[in-house]
């Protein structure tokens, strides 16, 4: 079983959003907390709340165990873009991109794995 958390439209451009991403892919939620607790980027308070929100969403929807939960899946993929224009030298102006962030956190239960496998030896045998 599995349980997500979608954050959409996050003013983070989602290059910045990645570098957080990429710490806490695969490790267990109270590990990946910790870690974003002392990161020093501008990404992850959302990350983390969005971390806390799909561990609330499996706890409450699905009933899964808590001490189970790992993070199987976390991306970043970009949102709209809002485009800005600045004043340049000599009457001109060049453009600048503000770019957002879709950013999604799925969570499942080690057990489920470990199901699965034990499923799988038996249909092989």
């Amino acid at each position: 079983m599995q349980s997500k958390a979608v954050a959409r439209t996050v003013r983070i451009a989602p290059r910045k959003v990645r570098l957080i991403a990429d710490l806490v892919r695969g490790k267990e939620v109270g590990e990946a907390i910790s870690i974003l607790k002392l990161t020093n980027k501008r990404s992850s308070p959302v990350v983390e709340k969005l971390v806390k929100s799909a561990v609330a969403n499996a706890e409450h929807n699905y009933d899964m165990d808590i001490d189970n939960l790992y993070i199987s899946e976390i991306f970043a993929d970009e949102g709209p873009t809002l485009k800005r224009f600045r004043p340049r030298a000599q009457g001109r102006a060049s453009k600048i991109n503000k770019r957002t962030s879709h950013i999604t956190v799925v969570v499942k239960e080690y057990a489920d794995e470990v199901d699965t496998e034990e499923n799988q030896e038996v249909e092989n045998a």
